[in-house]
């Protein structure tokens, strides 16, 4: 059965070409072009990713996102503009998992659909890998990757999809370094050339989260002109 896309855009063009790009690949479209209709759509439907156009005017896309991680960790993606990079990261910083600029290849935006997708539901929300140990454990930091749930010393602490994919595979290797190239792939399965910024953001939002003291970290470590490793002091 084919997945639910919940597009969020008022913009006739990008949503007759989305439509028609969603449509031919198996993906049944919900269209949200102001705040009653997403109310209806993200309520009452079956939605398994929500696609939004930052460009839109009917809406406060900032505060949709609030909304949306208030009430679940479904995959969200951006589309932006190229010339608005601080819109970009504030969507991120607030729980967006991807974003795609424009003027992007409408099949840009289906295959990154689709990898969002499967790291989601097919790879256990984060792929997890079959008879893997279900629970990781780093310091106080648990992570059910059946649940996909993570707690710090039993207190569950809310992290977006992407963020929980993130910290999934620096748990399965504690110590070991991972570059922001194989960390963006956890997440699209693709590197793009934005995905340096797009991963600083995402781990900047983690520490304000697991850390006790975000600026001096005692989980996720920068490793200068590597990458990122998680490690306990204990």
């Amino acid at each position: 059965m084919g997945h639910n896309i919940l597009l969020v855009t008022d913009d006739r063009e990008t949503k007759e070409l989305l439509m028609l790009h969603l449509n031919s690949n198996g993906f049944t479209v919900d269209i949200a072009e102001n705040e009653e209709m997403f109310n209806v759509c993200f309520g009452h439907q079956k939605t398994n990713l929500i696609l939004i156009d930052m460009m839109m005017k009917s809406l406060n896309i900032y505060e949709l996102i609030r909304v949306i991680r208030l009430n679940s960790n479904l995959p969200i993606i951006l589309i932006a503009d190229k010339e608005n990079d601080a819109n970009r990261i504030l969507g991120l910083n607030l729980g967006a998992d991807a974003c795609v600029i424009k003027p992007y290849n409408p099949l840009e935006v289906i295959a990154e659909v689709q990898a969002m997708l499967r790291r989601y539901y097919e790879l256990g929300c984060g792929g997890r890998i079959p008879g893997e140990t279900m629970v990781l454990r780093v310091g106080e930091l648990v992570l059910d990757t059946e649940a996909f749930v993570l707690r710090k010393n039993g207190n569950v602490l809310s992290l977006t999809s992407a963020e929980l994919k993130i910290l999934a595979k620096l748990m399965r290797s504690p110590k070991r370094v991972f570059t922001k190239t194989q960390l963006c792939e956890c997440i699209n399965g693709r590197y793009y050339e934005n995905d340096d910024r797009t991963m600083m953001v995402h781990i900047s939002n983690i520490r304000a989260k697991i850390e006790d003291d975000p600026a001096n970290p005692k989980y996720i470590k920068t490793v200068r002109g590597f990458g990122y490793k998680i490690d306990s002091d204990d």
